[in-house]
């Protein structure tokens, strides 16, 4: 009897299971495009464009990013224009901390300039997104340039 009852709880756990995980819904996940920044020449003018297929901002909007090698103590000077959207631009550091950011050049100018000193030598990440949390898409033009002190 002691036989019998162990077989039948066996039985029964194992049906059981059966259930449950014939109730278990599994769909392939598709991974996302791997994330490559785009390589930034320094002096030369980049026009591009803002797109949904960018990366999301999580604050509804799409940010498309630019990578730089940069020596410490360089000066630099980060332009982006737009005619179809209000810019923002970010500097980002090697480790994707933000050193700086601009949204408007000047009171009702929709773009973006950044003045900044690199703190030290590494791979920095240029942002440019649209402001505000709607997914905005459109032209803009990005132009970096490394500036020269005066002697």
């Amino acid at each position: 009897m002691k036989f019998m009852l162990k077989k039948i709880l066996n039985q029964s756990i194992i049906t059981s299971i059966i259930l449950i995980t014939s109730e278990i819904n599994v769909q392939a996940v598709t991974p996302n495009k791997t994330y490559n920044p785009i390589p930034l020449t320094l002096g030369k003018e980049i026009k591009d464009q803002l797109s949904k297929s960018d990366i999301p901002t999580g604050e509804g909007g799409f940010a498309r990013d630019y990578i730089v090698n940069l020596t410490a103590d360089d000066l630099i000077e980060i332009e982006v224009k737009s005619e179809t959207f209000d810019t923002i631009v970010a500097l980002l550091s090697p480790k994707g901390i933000t050193i700086e950011q601009n949204d408007d050049v000047g009171e009702g100018v929709t773009n973006s300039l950044i003045f900044a000193r690199i703190p030290k030598t590494g791979n920095y990440t240029i942002r440019v997104r649209s402001f505000g949390n709607e997914s905005v898409e459109g032209n803009f033009t990005l132009r970096m340039t490394r500036l020269r002190r005066e002697q």
